[in-house]
């Protein structure tokens, strides 16, 4: 094979379609560029939300990462059977989920959990858990400085749930989380202005509860397009998750951040029913449809334009269907990887070109 031609299957009659592909050899280099592009493995708390996966863990653990980041109660878990030392549960737990992430720490007591609240009502609710079970739960103070998601805006109520947490003998107080997922120029220089003006709210708010001497905030920041650009900042953990596998939106969106593409769906075509048009079995359920058309991004020069996409099926016009025979393999990369894998309970690992055996997909429940 080519190296224009590094997603193929030489066994393609074994690859039973839709199916998702992943390359270990371009994983870990993105793990390598990840690290390289933080400046200092230590910056690094990866987010595992895109891959959920054991195997893509224990690379970046073997690459010196220990901080990880999750976004529910079973990723945590996976990270803990993983071997990971300091897992983030970056979604604030209410109800059940409050005892339930106390059965974590109690589980897995080698582990350092923490969690993020945005209120006092659910630090005093994990407070007087704590005090039951004779624990102390790490909280980070989850910040909206325009993602307009989750968080509290940085300001003096801010400063006073931040305090209650130092000051309360069953919590100890982490710092601040601080994601701006609604930063997205394609243009760096916009990025980072964006950024760097959107940040400064988060920088008054640390001076602030410096003035008041308490604990000095630790700040865990960013997704994948402002990670680099926080890394420039003292006490700041970065955050990035989709590097690892990467996809066709981000490359596109991100050109700076030179990723290697790492997974790959195959599909086969599994009807011609017109003269211009191909049926692929590549429908929603296989890849994520949340996004605007195109949805992926074929490999292979293929001249299809998506003009159909449900449950099961894609349809493509091409002038050229004659050219394709049914059950023909073909390999896209998804606009979108996060919300692709969980479709998946497996991987396909392929490495230089062969079928290598299958990765499970964790977590795909809540």
């Amino acid at each position: 094979m080519s190296e224009i031609e590094w997603y193929k299957v030489k066994q393609e009659d074994g690859v039973v379609t839709p199916a998702l592909l992943v390359y270990p050899d371009r994983i870990e280099q993105n793990i390598r560029k990840m690290i390289e592009l933080s400046g200092d493995v230590d910056k690094l708390r990866p987010h595992i939300k895109t891959h959920k996966s054991v195997d893509i863990i224990k690379l970046q653990l073997a690459h010196g990462i220990t901080k990880f980041k999750c976004a529910t109660l079973p990723e945590a878990e996976l990270l803990a059977t993983s071997g990971a030392e300091d897992v983030l549960l970056a979604m604030q737990p209410v109800g059940p989920n409050v005892p339930r992430f106390f059965e974590l720490m109690v589980k897995f007591p080698v582990c350092n959990f923490s969690t993020l609240v945005d209120n006092e009502k659910t630090a005093v609710e994990i407070s007087r858990l704590a005090q039951q079970k004779g624990l102390t739960a790490s909280l980070w103070l989850d910040i909206n400085n325009g993602m307009d998601r989750t968080g509290i805006a940085p300001g003096p109520e801010a400063i006073c749930i931040y305090e209650f947490i130092a000051n309360d003998p069953f919590l100890n107080v982490k710092g601040l989380h601080v994601y701006d997922g609604h930063i997205h120029h394609k243009d760096l220089e916009l990025r980072k202005n964006a950024c760097n003006d959107d940040f400064n709210s988060v920088e008054s708010l640390r001076s602030a509860i410096e003035k008041k001497q308490l604990p000095f905030p630790t700040v865990v920041a960013g997704g994948t397009p402002t990670f680099t650009i926080h890394k420039e900042r003292k006490d700041v953990q970065l955050s990035p998750g989709t590097p690892l596998l990467w996809d066709a939106g981000y490359a596109q969106a991100f050109p700076d951040l030179s990723f290697e593409l790492a997974a790959v769906v195959a599909t086969r075509i599994v009807s011609q029913p017109s003269s211009d048009l191909l049926c692929l079995d590549l429908g929603y359920k296989s890849v994520a449809s949340e996004m605007e058309m195109p949805r992926v991004k074929f490999l292979g020069g293929h001249d299809f334009e998506i003009v159909g996409h449900n449950e099961e099926h894609m349809v493509v016009r091409t002038h050229e269907a004659h050219a394709y025979e049914i059950g023909q393999l073909l390999y896209a990369v998804p606009i979108h990887i996060c919300p692709t894998v969980v479709r998946y309970d497996e991987m396909l690992v392929v490495e230089k070109n062969e079928l290598a055996g299958t990765w499970p997909v964790g977590t795909r429940s809540h």
